[in-house]
């Protein structure tokens, strides 16, 4: 399992090009209601596992909700959650296959982090981070020594997602 990551979250600054980017492509970007529970946890279990779509579920029952989603009309391109699991945690987050490598990880993970500066929060730790050198390059992430494998050292493997962020 990959290190754990920490983010100076007051460092961090919106990043109006990415918005305008998310604008033109007609993606949207905004918290989740707790109506789509449901369906946007279906939706992230089909593609990335129960344990994801566990943790999603605590973001979206929190007050106010901490789980954020991309969606294109209505079709739904990914998420990004924080508080899911631990307090000051970011994650899980992913994207849809067919929707990567348009920006919306980056867009989604820069506004989680937002809101989680906005709550309050110095620091963010991302979990178990997957791909490093992706929230190095977006936010600045440093890898944390000693923390693999972290909170999640004696999950259950049916826990264990079955996808990777964008």
């Amino acid at each position: 399992m990959a290190a754990d990551m920490l983010v100076k979250l007051y460092e961090l600054n919106a990043n109006p090009d990415l918005e305008q980017r998310m604008t033109a492509q007609g993606v949207t970007i905004r918290r989740a209601l707790v109506p789509e529970l449901a369906g946007i946890t279906a939706w992230i279990e089909h593609r990335f596992g129960a344990g994801w779509a566990s943790e999603a579920t605590a973001a979206i029952m929190r007050q106010p909700v901490t789980c954020w989603i991309a969606h294109e009309g209505e079709t739904l391109l990914g998420f990004a959650c924080h508080k899911a699991t631990m307090k000051g945690f970011f994650g899980p987050t992913g994207v849809d296959e067919k929707a990567r490598g348009r920006g919306i990880g980056h867009a989604l993970l820069i506004r989680t982090l937002l809101d989680m500066r906005d709550q309050g929060y110095g620091y963010a730790i991302i979990g178990g981070a997957g791909p490093m050198g992706f929230y190095e390059k977006s936010v600045g992430a440093i890898a944390i020594p000693g923390s693999s494998p972290g909170i999640y050292k004696d999950m259950l493997p049916l826990a264990a997602p079955s996808g990777m962020a964008d």
